[in-house]
């Protein structure tokens, strides 16, 4: 079966929260911030590949989600980045935004990559 054109509902990843802590030790009455900030969203990036003919893969998939971000940590410990979702599409892929018929990215050489939607910070 050819497939040549989807429609998807495509949500990057959220940022983790940061944490409010202090530093809190023995000699240390007034030790300051020591909280971590927390990890980036995951993006969704679409990558040609030129063994591909069709968009059967996404025809199936309705909503493409990247991973959140992970939380920060005390002692200033920064939460990990979340998974990028990596999409390979045929050579020649055009994505638009649906609401407004603008076009985010238009894919025609070989090994050329886009991010769809960046995740937070």
């Amino acid at each position: 079966m050819f497939i040549d054109r989807v429609k998807l509902k495509i949500k990057a990843g959220t940022g983790g929260n940061g944490i409010v802590s202090f530093r809190r030790e023995k000699y240390q009455p007034l030790g300051g911030p020591y909280g971590g900030d927390g990890g980036n969203g995951g993006n969704i990036v679409f990558i040609v590949d030129t063994n591909k003919s069709t968009l059967l893969d996404l025809h199936y998939k309705k909503h493409l989600k990247a991973d959140d971000g992970v939380n920060g940590r005390t002692k200033k410990m920064t939460g990990a980045r979340g998974e990028d979702n990596i999409l390979l599409v045929p050579q020649g892929t055009i994505v638009k935004d649906l609401a407004t018929q603008t076009v985010i990215a238009d894919l025609v050489h070989p090994g050329q990559s886009a991010i769809i939607a960046r995740g937070g910070r």
